[in-house]
């Protein structure tokens, strides 16, 4: 009968649709984006985000031999790169070795590209490949979105600035720095931004919706890229892949969108074939894909709590948390004036983790130490940030609320120090909130 749904799970009928017949240049243009993001996807953090498990920390496999081996030589011997390069834990991805690591790839990509276009010139079109490679892409693409966002929507990728930054002079800011303070300093913005990058991952992740997704991902990476270049950032590079990639889910679908956006034509459905001649295997596919999802969601959900619990909004506080200003100072007895001049006398101490503790000299410049704090026998001992190397030992007192006094050794010198707590709220950034009426602009 006409009309009749197929059972499920039968072959569908054979098309007598012609054969596709891509061009030379698409195919070669399929062979070379199919290996370059394969490999780029394998050998770096894109991996790590696709197979998430936020209790095994692992390196990329670019940091591995033999990728890591044919860097180091390429640096060294086309690139000349004399210094040591910087392979992991310096949460740059501009790095000299990602930039090689790159070029690497892209010259992989070329002579793969031609030794297949070479030995597959007869083939036709790369239709069934082009289909599993666009979800490997999609997820790759999607799992990234969703670890980023979920950073951003439990704000931890832009803290809340902290407290020593509250003190530090803006123009000491770097201008990552003061994009990294100034979205903080905004949750509300940064959970927006977060929740956009999450939408676009969740969409491009659900075949039905995938060009949607792709679309939302690179509007959110247009807009990261290009913060990325004007407050030098360092994932320049990465951002611009995930650019390439959102590109590579629509190219299929440019006349499509061309259409709709600037011919005022009508649109068709998509023509991206199903996985599966089968129905019932399509069904499973597409359960498959919604369950790896799910768990992708589940786990960057798991991650970023934990995160936001160990070192974000969430952390535990020191138990002297505050900014605290040094009113009396005292070195080997001998009284310092706190004069702009004098490079040993401290004007501030700001608690704020209970293993950290930052120390502002009288010309706002800062050091930072390891801080162990004992309340039974009020003591606090300070480290070098390794926490290795020991730098001072005090006792403290707290005759009053918002009073506390430092007494004991540091680097060799005795020192007593007078501190006094200073209110956190008296900071307009902490304080102004938001209005919805203004009579004037309120630009300070």
């Amino acid at each position: 009968m006409q009309g009749q749904t197929q059972a499920a799970g039968q072959p569908q009928a054979a098309s007598t649709d012609p054969v596709p017949h891509w061009s030379h240049t698409e195919r070669i243009a399929f062979r070379s984006c199919c290996v370059y993001f394969s490999l780029y996807v394998l050998v770096t953090q894109m991996l790590t985000s696709l197979i998430f498990f936020p209790w095994i920390d692992w390196s990329e496999l670019g940091a591995l031999p033999p990728i890591r081996t044919m860097v180091f030589w390429v640096a060294k011997h086309v690139f000349h790169c004399q210094s040591a390069l910087v392979v992991i834990g310096s949460g740059s991805g501009d790095k000299t070795f990602d930039w090689v690591e790159a070029s690497c790839l892209l010259i992989i990509a070329v002579i793969a590209t031609a030794i297949w276009s070479a030995v597959d010139r007869k083939r036709h079109n790369y239709v069934v490949a082009h289909k599993w490679f666009r979800v490997f892409v999609r997820f790759a693409l999607g799992s990234t979105m969703l670890t980023y966002g979920f950073d951003k929507a439990i704000p931890l990728q832009m803290p809340y600035p902290y407290l020593s930054r509250l003190i530090e002079p803006f123009g000491n800011f770097s201008p990552m720095g003061v994009l990294w303070a100034s979205i903080g300093a905004s949750p509300g913005y940064e959970i927006f931004g977060g929740c956009a990058e999450i939408l676009g991952g969740l969409l491009v992740l659900i075949p039905r919706t995938a060009m949607l997704g792709a679309l939302l991902c690179l509007a959110d990476m247009i807009q990261v890229f290009v913060l990325n270049m004007t407050y030098d950032v360092p994932v320049k590079l990465f951002s611009f892949h995930l650019i390439l990639l959102a590109l590579f889910l629509l190219a299929p679908e440019k006349t499509r969108l061309a259409n709709f956006f600037f011919r005022e034509q009508p649109v068709g459905p998509s023509k991206h074939p199903a996985l599966f001649r089968a129905r019932r295997a399509n069904r499973i596919a597409l359960l498959a894909q919604v369950v790896f999802m799910t768990y992708l969601v589940a786990m960057n959900v798991y991650g970023a709590l934990q995160g936001w619990r160990q070192y974000g909004g969430g952390a535990p506080k020191s138990a002297l948390y505050g900014i605290w200003n040094v009113e009396e100072f005292t070195m080997d007895g001998q009284t310092h004036a706190p004069l702009l001049t004098d490079p040993s006398r401290w004007r501030r101490i700001v608690f704020q983790f209970p293993d950290r503790a930052t120390f502002q000299r009288m010309d706002d410049s800062f050091s930072y130490y390891g801080a162990s704090l004992n309340l039974k026998e009020k003591s606090l001992a300070l480290t070098e940030r390794d926490g290795k190397e020991p730098k001072a030992h005090f006792t403290f007192q707290q005759p009053a609320q918002g009073q506390l006094g430092l007494d004991g050794t540091m680097e060799g010198h005795k020192v007593h120090m007078q501190l006094r707590l200073v209110d956190r709220d008296r900071f307009l950034l902490v304080s102004r909130g938001f209005h919805w009426i203004q009579e004037y602009p309120f630009n300070r």
